[in-house]
């Protein structure tokens, strides 16, 4: 009650968390891996500086896909060498992590692919007509414009399985951001089995000065209206009191600590 939302598009985690930075943004979607490095000021934010912010919920994972189409011969990471890949739009979580991914198949993503720097939907696009082979895509599942891809006749999606590069990954950027999810059969059409994938979390941020009261209010929306945020996209229903306190890799809120432990859920509560 009594405060006014509006949403923003841009271009992936990157620019949410330099918006929140410059107090542009109040709220932003963020990837784990992502909010590390900012929160350290290095990587993508080396020049930039920290950002200063604080964690309100651990939303639900996003799924690294690597999608490609049944034509080509990519059945791992390692076959995207000489093909033409789009690795995510400039300044995306969905960029890092393709980036990091490639590095962890032994791939140097400047000189082994030939790379192009699209977003999910034109990424789409360029795959339906051949412009490229394959593409990153880091989000919830199923998303709206791989199922596009997947339900178009004449082109049967192929998602790549990219866990092997898990050790990689834990070896340069710790065990606690990067995971092994699993996408099912069910989620696109044409898929033949199910795919293991690197999972990383998404997490709901506010810049650190955000009043108490109102971090704790937006909290409590969450969950209240849960029911609400589930009907608009199914990862919702994946929100729960017992997942939204693990695996933020940013200090929380001291209001979402307030909600959580009134509720029982913050671990130390």
């Amino acid at each position: 009650d009594g405060i006014e939302v509006t949403a923003e598009v841009t271009a992936g985690t990157v620019d949410n968390l330099k918006f929140i930075s410059i107090r542009s943004a109040d709220l932003a979607f963020g990837l784990a891996d992502s909010l590390d490095d900012a929160a350290n000021g290095r990587g993508a934010f080396a020049e930039f500086g920290r950002v200063p912010m604080r964690a309100l919920a651990v939303l639900y994972d996003n799924y690294n896909h690597v999608v490609t189409v049944t034509r080509t011969r990519i059945e791992r990471v390692a076959d995207l060498t000489d093909q033409v890949v789009s690795t995510g739009a400039p300044g995306s979580g969905t960029e890092i992590t393709a980036l990091r991914v490639l590095e962890g198949a032994g791939l140097n993503p400047n000189t082994d692919i030939r790379a192009q720097s699209l977003g999910a939907a034109q990424s789409v696009d360029a795959l339906k007509d051949a412009k490229i082979d394959a593409f990153f895509w880091s989000g919830g599942i199923p998303t709206g414009s791989v199922l596009d891809l997947a339900s178009t006749p004449g082109r049967t999606v192929k998602l790549v399985p990219n866990t092997d590069t898990l050790p990689f990954l834990h070896q340069h950027y710790g065990d606690a951001v990067y995971h092994a999810v699993t996408i099912p059969s069910a989620t696109y059409p044409g898929m033949n089995g199910d795919v293991e994938v690197i999972g990383v979390a998404n997490v709901l941020v506010a810049h650190e000065a955000m009043p108490e009261d109102l971090a704790y209010r937006i909290t409590q929306a969450l969950f209240e209206h849960h029911d609400e945020l589930a009907a608009v996209h199914p990862e919702a229903e994946k929100l729960s009191l017992e997942t939204a306190v693990i695996g933020s890799t940013v200090p929380f809120h001291e209001g979402a600590i307030r909600y959580y432990s009134e509720q029982g859920a913050w671990p130390e509560s």
